[in-house]
């Protein structure tokens, strides 16, 4: 990949148009979770550091190019200027006069925060007016939102037309671990898919069984290719008529050389509930009136075995229930193991998707993996092998 950063532009004196995902959880005005804004401290600091003005564009929430008073940016102020450490000017628009005027009123050390990008049916739509009207206001574009790089918007794609562009250090941080777990990796590779469908992740699979060397699968989308294989799974959750597709699936792995892990032993219980009574059975002795909720612990040495063997992991999904105990033990003890290989320097770890990043916080492994991406539908469309708008338009 060939895309340039921070490093490789001159900013001193320069009004830095970036765009950053800050679309954070909010409860009675105030922001319950920071984790995005934290995120792109060390891209603000940099531009400062450099002499640069920075000026944030950012969308927040979905008015369908309406103005919403409840998906105003300034509900973001507080925590923004929390985690910078400073005072942010705050403009009423993103484009216009109360844009150019905040930008022109800028000194040296400011930090400008621009409203709501999708309060314009422009944005979304990838208009070249409103793309232009934004790129007017500055004189540098960063991109430093991957989480939205697989939208082709205006404030994503449009303005890195039209001025010199550069990723940000969120940005250059995730394509540096994307390459390395997907571009050219250290082999042997194994990914690890879970969730429910396989429905939801056709693409994904079918992209990943040509390009890793081992394929975990877990959560409801095993019980599928359990029931392809002609295994019963009583009333767990398995979509039946996704069979041929799943059996399509093992087919195209045998072709490309990819193996392809299914459970072993499983962890059943009669009731979906936490710490409902449960038993462990081998994978087809599954009771028809119990379903599986979690991976057994034959199952997880047999994943750990493979980790062991590889150089490179990328995760995405969980292998269970994770969200109730005691069916979050086999995706905690993956989640253990890929972690102590990752500091033993064993191990390349990049794991991503919402539920994956919350089963691996809960895990307590997130912090130990190489790279763990907090952006869901631009991650998982990277692993499909999309092209990211965002990102393309940063290598041309």
């Amino acid at each position: 990949m060939a895309w340039k950063t921070l490093d490789d532009m001159e900013l001193a004196g320069k009004v830095v148009l970036v765009r950053v995902d800050i679309n954070v959880p909010t409860e009675d005005g105030r922001v319950t979770d920071a984790t995005r804004i934290e995120k792109i401290v060390p891209t603000v600091k940099d531009i400062l550091a450099k002499g640069g003005k920075p000026v944030l564009l950012a969308h927040f929430g979905r008015p369908k190019g309406k103005r919403v008073a409840e998906m105003s940016l300034k509900v973001t102020l507080p925590a923004l200027e929390a985690a910078l450490g400073q005072k942010v000017t705050f403009a009423e628009d993103c484009v216009g006069g109360p844009a150019k005027a905040a930008v022109s009123a800028m000194a040296p050390g400011d930090v400008l925060l621009l409203e709501n990008t999708r309060f314009h049916p422009g944005e979304e739509a990838n208009d070249p007016e409103l793309a232009a009207a934004m790129a007017a206001l500055g004189e540098v574009y960063v991109n430093d939102a991957f989480s939205a790089a697989h939208r082709g918007h205006a404030s994503t794609e449009g303005i890195a037309r039209l001025l010199p562009a550069c990723a940000g250090r969120l940005m250059e941080a995730e394509l540096k671990a994307l390459e390395a777990a997907l571009g050219n990796p250290l082999r042997p590779v194994v990914a690890v898919v879970g969730g429910a469908k396989v429905s939801t992740k056709l693409d994904l699979l079918g992209n990943l069984v040509a390009r890793v060397d081992h394929l975990v699968i877990g959560g409801g989308m095993a019980n599928t290719f359990l029931v392809a294989q002609g295994v019963e799974v009583g009333k767990s959750l398995a979509e039946r008529d996704m069979a041929p597709t799943a059996l399509e699936i093992l087919g195209k792995a045998r072709e490309a050389g990819c193996t392809i892990h299914l459970p072993v032993d499983v962890v059943v219980a009669r009731e979906f509930k936490a710490h409902a009574a449960s038993e462990t059975v081998p994978v087809a002795e599954c009771p028809r009136d119990a379903m599986i909720l979690d991976a057994g612990p034959g199952t997880v040495a047999a994943i750990s075995a493979v980790f062991g063997a590889c150089r490179t992991l990328i995760w995405n999904g969980p292998l269970g229930a994770f969200e109730i105990p005691p069916f979050d033990a086999a995706t905690n003890a993956a989640a253990a193991r890929a972690a102590e290989l990752t500091a033993a320097g064993r191990l390349v770890s990049v794991a991503g998707g919402g539920d994956t990043v919350a089963a691996l916080n809960r895990a307590g492994a997130a912090d130990s993996f190489t790279y763990v991406s907090t952006a869901g539908g631009a991650f998982l469309e990277w692993m499909e092998g999309k092209t990211l708008p965002g990102v393309a338009v940063l290598m041309e």
